[in-house]
């Protein structure tokens, strides 16, 4: 999924919810900075003390990277969480080979593994970075729905062939449709070039798994057809995800909840006709419809993932993407309860609960 969904269907989700437009934000500002956070390593200041970042995501989303710790590390815990086959807790054992430890790390959509994850981030929402955390764990589970039937390394499972979409093509000029077809050529071919040389995560299909609009289909690497349908995958996580957002607030990770259909019908509606292939042009319509009152609220709200601003800009006073080697900070108390070193101790409460305590008791173990 793209910033479109992790913060503008995220917030929608959060004001629905009942948060206040300052909680929200949080949330949904996490929520994205994950595929944001690209920077790992120690914040040195001037006073002597430091402050140690991970990352959650590589520079540009490159599923090249195909470093077996950097697929442990950042694709499992924060985009690819294993599925585990749909089994629940207590009706697995240790995964028995690697083509067994790929099938069950094979993400899917909103399996108990996932909803143990939200309820791990519920049962400590006492905790000062609980928002950030929250909008993480909502990113990692979004994203059960846009990335199942893919593994966050390198798998065979990951490679696709035949790969094709099924949008309507209007009539248009010879010419014009011609392209189309070219288009979709183009992409099936790279599509399997890529799957062949670096099956990581989604590569091989591109971006198709984060475009909210598109219906598609392609054979994956154990020879299985597998038919997506986004618009409808994006509008339950987004149910789900405003179901997880009322458990946390009331502190219960069982407790009923009930839809408010009217408002998700809205978002069900905008998901299939925001038809933009820029994903930050999708992303300004929906802070136009949060702006224009669609779902219920009239907000200004945006968003700012690095530079001047930013959380980072806030925090340490720089507006560099990318710190100078050696670099030194002027440290500030307002530094320890910034929104970016709260984010960041998110991240690692986040990565060290998924694989430390959560994935091995599924039977799993990674990095």
């Amino acid at each position: 999924m793209n910033i479109d969904f992790h913060h503008g269907v995220t917030y929608i989700a959060a004001r629905l919810a009942g948060f206040s437009e300052s909680d929200a934000e949080i949330v949904a500002h996490s929520a994205q900075y994950v595929d944001d956070a690209i920077n790992t390593g120690e914040i040195r200041f001037d006073n002597g003390m430091m402050y140690a970042r991970i990352a959650s995501a590589h520079r540009m989303l490159d599923y090249h990277n195909a470093r077996a710790l950097d697929s442990h590390r950042v694709w499992l815990p924060f985009h690819f969480l294993p599925g585990n086959g749909g089994l629940d807790a207590e009706c697995s054992t240790p995964a028995g080979s690697e083509l067994d430890f790929a099938k069950r790390a094979m993400c899917r959509a909103d399996s108990p593994l996932a909803r143990d994850m939200l309820r791990g981030t519920i049962l400590r929402r006492d905790r000062p970075h609980a928002l950030h955390r929250l909008g993480i764990a909502l990113h990692v589970y979004a994203d059960t729905w846009a990335h199942q039937g893919f593994v966050g390394f390198m798998s065979v499972i990951n490679q696709a062939r035949d790969l094709a979409s099924e949008m309507p093509l209007p009539r248009r000029r010879l010419s014009k449709l011609a392209l189309d077809l070219w288009a979709r050529a183009r992409d099936a071919a790279i599509g399997l070039f890529v799957g062949e040389i670096f099956p990581v995560g989604h590569g091989a299909v591109l971006g198709y798994p984060d475009q909210p609009f598109l219906r598609w289909n392609y054979t994956n690497g154990l020879g299985e057809r597998i038919e997506r349908d986004n618009p409808r995958d994006f509008g339950a996580a987004a149910r789900q995800m405003f179901v997880a957002m009322v458990r946390f607030r009331a502190g219960d990770p069982d407790c009923a909840v009930a839809i408010p259909e009217e408002h998700f019908h809205r978002v069900d509606r905008w998901l299939a006709e925001i038809k933009d292939a820029d994903a930050d042009v999708r992303h300004a319509r929906w802070l136009e419809l949060i702006r224009s009152g669609e779902f219920g609220f009239k907000e200004e709200v945006g968003y700012v993932g690095k530079g001047a601003r930013s959380w980072k800009h806030e925090a340490l006073e720089t507006a560099r993407e990318i710190d100078l080697v050696g670099e030194t900070f002027h440290f500030r108390p307002q530094f320890l309860n910034s929104d970016w070193k709260l984010f960041h101790d998110a991240l690692q409460v986040h990565r060290l609960f998924v694989l430390n305590e959560l994935l091995p008791a599924y039977g799993l173990c990674a990095a």
